[in-house]
């Protein structure tokens, strides 16, 4: 029975992972309709998924569009960020799939008995090989949650990947159903370096449903058929804990990847619960 219910998932989720569907969904979010609508459509959503409105930074005269409230800022000092010594911060509002320690092949779990490998998800080699060793964390964003992601360490980005590829959903189901899924879907990585912590990589996986990354450092945006590409900029960009990385156009799900072998999970970070950005995720023992 339960081999039949995952191959009704998997089916599912593969029939909605075209990214041209997505980009359907995307051009619907971006419309700018009357505001007496725009204002039922969101209040609909934020009825739906219990979206707390009260720390969001509203514009003047209302969001202009669907996607820019679900994109939308917090109010300054909604999330603190801890700024102690030797602390790597939660880059997003997030439940935690999981959190712990990278084996030395370089593999991460995706549920019990379903694993892939950190240089399928990176797109190199070379990229993913500080990695092993270190300490990684799945943390998956709902529809109720603030959808920008931030950096999670001081240092300096050394430069970023986009990978092409399907938009599966990343819901419970699919996670489980479909092998290899954040292998398979587009996804966007942003390399970093840390004097205290060594490497660190930020992927920002897509999903179905708009299915769009935009990332603070160039002009990257994705689900717009446009080819793989690996940038480095002229100069490594400095940034602190907080500062702006990316932003999903809709929910998805971010991988995070610390080489630092001396890391333990602060307190409450554990597999299923809620983080905040800018709670501490690990500690330097």
């Amino acid at each position: 029975m339960s081999s039949i219910r995952t191959l009704a998932e998997r089916a599912l989720a593969t029939a909605v992972s075209a990214p041209a569907l997505s980009r359907i969904t995307g051009r619907l979010a971006d419309l700018r309709l009357p505001a007496p609508l725009l204002r039922l459509a969101i209040r609909a959503y934020v009825r739906a998924y219990g979206v707390d409105l009260g720390e969001a930074e509203a514009p003047d005269g209302g969001y202009a569009s669907f996607d820019a409230f679900f994109t939308r800022r917090l109010r300054p000092g909604a999330r603190p960020v801890e700024r102690g010594p030797g602390v790597v911060v939660s880059p997003s509002d997030s439940r935690l799939y999981g959190i712990g320690p990278v084996p030395r092949g370089g593999t991460l779990e995706q549920v019990k008995r379903r694993s892939y490998s950190i240089e399928a998800l990176v797109g190199s080699s070379e990229d993913a090989s500080p990695f092993g060793g270190g300490v990684s964390a799945t943390l998956y964003l709902s529809p109720s949650m603030y959808h920008r992601v931030h950096v999670p360490v001081d240092g300096r980005v050394t430069g970023w990947r986009y990978v092409p590829g399907r938009l599966f959903p990343v819901n419970g189901p699919a996670v489980r159903s479909v092998p290899g899924l954040f292998t398979r879907n587009e996804r966007v990585a942003v390399f970093l370096d840390s004097e205290a912590h060594g490497s660190v990589a930020v992927v920002l996986v897509g999903a179905a449903n708009v299915g769009r990354i935009s990332i603070a450092f160039g002009d990257l945006v994705t689900n717009r058929g446009a080819p793989a590409t690996r940038v480095r900029p002229p100069e490594p960009i400095p940034v602190r804990r907080g500062d702006d990385l990316g932003v999903f156009h809709l929910g998805s799900t971010v991988v995070l990847l610390v080489a630092d072998p001396a890391l333990a999970a602060a307190p409450g970070a554990v597999p299923g619960a809620v983080v905040r950005m800018g709670q501490a995720l690990w500690r330097r023992r």
